[in-house]
């Protein structure tokens, strides 16, 4: 029987995870639908080329959520079964980055989930196992952001931070080394979905968000070369 609560419960993280509130909140402001803008991805970063910045950050403060409320509901269902609390989040970044409430068919036919790459949901979830890793991950996570403009960096970088503090607290005793793996498994997850943007990060044509350091620098340099 715990074995079907525990599945229970890493369904609905999945579920969780699959709102789409970038494509739900763009469409509420603009009337767009998100996955024909840029990337076409449903995260915080491309809500913002979409809708504006506050569209974006809503977007993201609410896909941080659904990490969070994956793990808060994991513990309450299966209190005693640690490990769920772990695959929980990560069944709610799956479900962000491939949700069920987004099937479509691409253009050769096939079938395939659309969703985001990640980032916000797995912050979430680092904070429904350590409610104090907020205060590290996502000041670290918008510094990244707004310096380096990266969206993809950024995103790969927050589940770098997640297993890194996770890995220093379980070194002194104060959480589960099991916790760890959360981490890692998000960075896969994170990878797996980036890829698009590592190649063309390798290539040296990723996208530079303007509101960043970054950002303003390049313009700046268009600028003058202009």
């Amino acid at each position: 029987m715990q074995i079907v609560i525990d599945l229970v419960a890493i369904a609905l993280a999945y579920i969780i995870g699959s709102i789409p509130f970038g494509l739900l909140i763009v469409k509420l402001k603009t009337g767009k639908d998100i996955r024909q803008v840029e990337s076409g991805r449903t995260g915080g970063t491309n809500a913002m080329r979409a809708a504006g910045f506050w569209a974006g950050f809503t977007v993201a403060m609410l896909d941080i959520l659904k990490g969070a409320v994956a793990v808060w509901l994991a513990q309450w269902i299966a209190p005693e079964h640690h490990i769920v609390h772990v695959i929980a989040p990560l069944a709610a970044i799956v479900g962000h980055n491939y949700s069920i409430f987004l099937g479509e068919r691409d253009e050769s036919g096939k079938f395939r989930l659309r969703g985001g790459a990640g980032g916000a949901p797995s912050v979430g979830g680092a904070m429904g196992i350590w409610p104090g890793s907020i205060l590290i991950i996502l000041p670290l996570g918008m510094l990244t952001f707004f310096t380096v403009g990266i969206a993809s960096i950024t995103t790969m970088a927050v589940a770098l931070f997640v297993t890194i503090a996770f890995a220093v607290r379980a070194s002194q005793g104060l959480m589960p080394w099991a916790d760890i793996w959360y981490g890692v498994g998000a960075e896969i997850l994170l990878i797996w979905a980036l890829r698009p943007n590592l190649k063309k990060l390798f290539e040296g044509n990723e996208r530079i968000v303007k509101y960043s350091l970054n950002g303003w620098l390049k313009a700046r340099k268009e600028k003058k070369g202009g």
